[in-house]
């Protein structure tokens, strides 16, 4: 008997069996473990490209305008508008009721602090907002189990259930994208923001005035001073162009700015500034000769600009016997803010140079829609769309708009080659950065009309002397960017990208 039981004691036939049915539950567990990562991650993968392009989209559409939110609840519609199935209970298709979009004014400097689906981070800061002028972000979070076997509900192979688990997991990928804007179409100079004061409660950004209506019919005069800038003066930022005369005369600095970021440049040959600006009235100075039928180089389609009858295609000589007439400067000028007010003589300018009295001139581009004596700009524009350009001023010069020196193909009235886009810059509060090359953000940007050609203190000078002083440049404001604007001018030149932070 006890022979048997030892015998029965050491047999070992069969034991792998016993040693199977033991690790098979084990084995099996963790296969079906490896499965649900496998499409847990899947699932995820799926998900986060799901929100990376909802967060893109709406973040596209924050361009600090009254009707951003609006715009970009309208994209997050759109998009989730598909026939895309997620999770394997039921192929639920993405819905809206699955994600919370949150527009947001910044988000934190460190990608380990992480964002609530309300926009408040793990330090408490809240960054959500409802002002569509102010948000720049768009956070997109998938909802935590709300989603009734939907997307983020997961269920798994794996019975968690047997162990003390749930058979479900949430799934939860999280996107943060923003709006980046730049601006490829503009000239490389600053001017400075005649609106700034050192008093918070008076001073107002660019877009503030123009808002307000006080931008409209101003003639703004703006020189460049080497130190200490300031409302009334100009500056240069860097560029991609060798020369800055060519970069004034095309338009374009050679590269794109960031609308949060330019980089001021010292030093400037205010001849070459002058020079290319003249370009634009049809005035070609002996270095810019060779560009006289160059498209590049083309002036405006309307050049009045007041010329003496011994004018010529190289050098700008205003006229003194009152027989033409440029745009006119404006009254009470302040040389503190470097602007005058809106009151000008359109009765003489309409007589000289059309020999009829001022007609009714509307505002059309007055940003408050009300009935207001009419810009430059619009007289200027009223005279292209109304056939006048072609109109002699008084004899003896009879000077007509009607470009006569460019030699290329006849310039067309769009683009309007007398408008410029330039950076807006808070100079008393960036004061310390001007004056090297240094970065600063910009109040805003600015199109702008050039009144009349730019002449030296020393009209027998050459327009690239620099021993002469310089007259300022002579301008007004036509629009500006952002939520104010007539978001006509320079949506053209502006390139909107969203871009994924997180």
């Amino acid at each position: 008997m006890l022979g048997t039981i030892r015998a029965f004691w050491n047999d070992q036939r069969g034991v792998a069996m016993i040693l199977v049915a033991i690790m098979l539950p084990v084995l099996v567990g963790f296969a079906l473990l490896a499965i649900d990562m496998s499409r847990a991650n899947s699932l995820h993968n799926d998900l986060q490209k799901g929100v990376d392009a909802l967060a893109l989209a709406t973040a596209a559409e924050l361009d600090g305008r009254s009707d951003s939110i609006i715009r970009a609840n309208l994209a997050k519609t759109t998009l989730v508008t598909n026939k895309t199935k997620f999770s394997t209970s039921g192929d639920h298709t993405l819905a809206l009721s699955d994600v919370t979009v949150t527009y947001l004014t910044g988000i934190p400097a460190s990608d380990t602090i992480r964002l609530s689906a309300a926009g408040v981070d793990s330090n408490g800061v809240n960054w959500a907002s409802t002002d569509p002028k102010a948000v720049s972000f768009s956070l997109v979070t998938v909802n935590a189990s709300g989603l009734t076997d939907g997307a983020g509900a997961f269920a798994t192979i794996f019975p968690a259930s047997f162990i003390g688990g749930n058979d479900t997991m949430d799934i939860q990928p999280q996107a943060v994208a923003g709006f980046k804007q730049s601006i490829c179409e503009t000239v490389p100079i600053f001017m400075c923001n005649p609106f700034e004061t050192t008093d918070p409660s008076t001073s107002k950004t660019i877009q503030q005035a123009f808002a307000a209506g006080l931008t409209y019919s101003r003639e703004y005069r703006i020189l460049k001073v080497d130190s200490n800038p300031g409302p009334g003066n100009f500056g240069l930022i860097d560029n991609n162009l060798a020369s800055l005369r060519d970069a004034m005369a095309m338009g374009t600095a050679g590269t794109c700015y960031s609308r949060d970021a330019l980089t001021t440049k010292t030093g400037v040959t205010l001849g070459q500034v002058n020079a290319g600006l003249n370009v634009r009235f049809d005035i070609y100075s002996s270095s810019l000769k060779s560009h006289d039928n160059d498209w590049s180089y083309r002036p405006a389609s309307n050049v009045r600009k007041g010329v003496d009858k011994t004018s010529n295609c190289n050098k700008y000589t205003p006229n003194t016997d009152g027989t033409a007439m440029a745009l006119p400067p404006g009254d009470s000028f302040d040389s503190t803010t470097g602007m005058t007010n809106s009151t000008w003589d359109r009765t003489n300018y309409w007589l000289i140079n059309h020999g009829a009295a001022y007609p009714s001139v509307p505002s059309t581009t007055n940003p408050t829609g009300t009935a207001v004596p009419a810009s430059r700009y619009d007289v200027y524009k009223y005279e292209i769309a109304n056939g006048l350009v072609g109109d002699k001023s008084k004899a003896p010069t009879k000077e007509t708009g009607v470009p006569a020196c460019f030699k290329g193909t006849t310039p067309t009235a769009d683009p309007d080659r007398r408008l410029l886009n330039m950076a807006i810059v808070d100079c008393i509060a960036n004061q310390a950065k001007i004056n090297g090359h240094t970065q600063l953000k910009p109040d805003g940007y600015a199109s702008v009309f050039i009144n009349s050609p730019i002449q030296k203190q020393d009209n027998s000078k050459n327009d690239e002397d620099t021993t002469a002083g310089e007259k300022p440049i002579s301008l007004e404001i036509v629009d500006v960017d952002g939520g104010f604007a007539n978001n006509t001018l320079l949506d053209k030149a502006f390139r909107n990208e969203a871009q994924l932070y997180r």
